[in-house]
């Protein structure tokens, strides 16, 4: 616990210096024409089926507010931008959080661009599933799909060229997946311990990570190639038995690894053709992942602004059974309803089956503004079919709706 405490204050003094000397370039110069945007909202998840655990509920409530404050200056050349995010959560202490997802200030040049501060950084073009995309850890408390990140700490120097951009990042401070507490869901039954996790690397080899990415377009194909080296966003979750097999808790063990991914997007009429690669090596093995396919979009359907996108893709990872995921050797299915409304409507709906088990994971998202300021949000995650061996398994009563509406300034 005191290695634990010791770490926990090394990263509190990473967030505090990337901070002061934020502050610091921000008031370097005079200020005006802020513009402050953001939004707040109620949440409601509703589940289907009796929870696993008695300490569970089949409700569960919650109020979120997140603002941008946003500054440019220098004509645009320098930007400034803080955006923090807080949640308050009934029933599960740890869904209640508070995060800053963007504190940075922008130095761009014509052929050249400093990044320095808190920031989210996106990768990837699939639909199912982002394996390049590792900058930032994954929200888990925010929502079960990881597309919400935390803010990551960063030095990103951009070198922008006829050939390409290239990416330089040095990511000081690492952050460790928040999992939803033992009252939560959905969550595995047991909890994952997140207060006793197991790392490769300890000390400052734990906490600063490296990375570069290469990115063009040439012709009808957007090309990136990147490579981390650091500790993985994404642990392995060990299982700690009793004498008899019963399982006592789940363990995360974030692994120290060197991640070399590409993502290719081709843009060729009405189709999109996607993958994303990557080979990880850790100490003990050599993994590869990859998740390929195509989305066809019939536009303006019949004049009357409706667009229909049919996505397919194929999803697979080397490690089988003892990937940490379900996408293991899978199949995506899915289709995207674009209105072009003034509402901003719009509807994605798809479903992921193996191809071994044929186990299946349904979503449904879909969202439509109101009254100018206004915008509701449902989403629907069904779980059907997981086999006791399959990370799905832990999931089969946790099927459940979403609802927010959103007040946006």
């Amino acid at each position: 616990m005191a290695i634990k405490a010791a770490y926990n204050r090394r990263q509190t003094i990473s967030y505090h210096v990337v901070l002061a000397v934020v502050l610091c370039l921000l008031l370097a110069r005079p200020l005006h024409a802020w513009e402050v945007t953001g939004y707040v909202g109620m949440e409601d998840l509703a589940f289907i089926e009796r929870p696993l655990d008695s300490r569970q509920h089949m409700n569960y409530v919650s109020g979120v507010i997140e603002a941008e404050l946003y500054h440019e200056w220098d004509n645009g050349s320098q930007v400034f931008a803080f955006v923090p995010y807080f949640r308050g959560a009934q029933y599960d202490s740890n869904r209640t959080h508070f995060d800053i997802r963007e504190l940075t200030w922008v130095k761009a040049a014509e052929s050249w661009e400093l990044r320095l501060g808190i920031r989210e950084v996106f990768w990837g073009v699939t639909e199912a599933v982002h394996l390049v995309n590792i900058i930032n850890q994954r929200d888990m408390v925010e929502n079960m799909d990881g597309e919400d990140k935390l803010g990551q700490p960063m030095i990103n120097f951009a070198f922008i060229q006829d050939w390409g951009t290239v990416d330089l990042f040095i990511l000081p401070g690492f952050r460790e997946i928040p999992f939803t507490g033992v009252d939560g869901r959905p969550r595995p039954r047991p909890p994952i311990d997140v207060n006793d996790a197991v790392y490769d690397k300890n000390g400052f080899a734990r906490q600063v990570a490296y990375a570069i990415r290469w990115s063009h377009s040439i012709g009808d194909w957007d090309i990136g190639l990147s490579n981390f080296y650091g500790t993985s966003r994404d642990p392995v979750i060990l299982v700690e038995t009793d004498l008899t097999g019963q399982m006592l808790r789940l363990i995360p063990y974030y692994q120290n690894i060197n991640q070399t991914g590409l993502d290719l997007q081709a843009t060729i009429d009405s189709w999109l053709l996607k993958l994303e690669a990557i080979v990880r090596v850790n100490e003990t093995s050599t993994d590869f992942a990859t998740v390929a396919g195509v989305e066809y979009t019939f536009f303006n359907i019949a004049d009357t602004g409706l667009d229909i996108g049919l996505l397919a893709e194929y999803l697979y990872d080397s490690r089988g059974v003892f990937a940490p995921t379900s996408f293991q050797n899978d199949f995506f299915t899915g289709i995207r309803f674009a209105l072009n409304d003034v509402q901003d409507t719009q509807l994605l709906a798809g479903v992921i089956v193996d191809s071994e088990s044929y186990a299946q994971f349904y979503n449904i998202e879909t969202s439509r503004r109101f009254f100018d300021n206004f915008r509701l949000e449902v989403e629907a995650r069904f779980f059907n079919g997981a086999q006791p061996n399959e990370p799905a398994y832990a999931f089969r009563n946790d099927s459940h709706f979403r609802f927010e509406l959103s007040y946006h300034f």
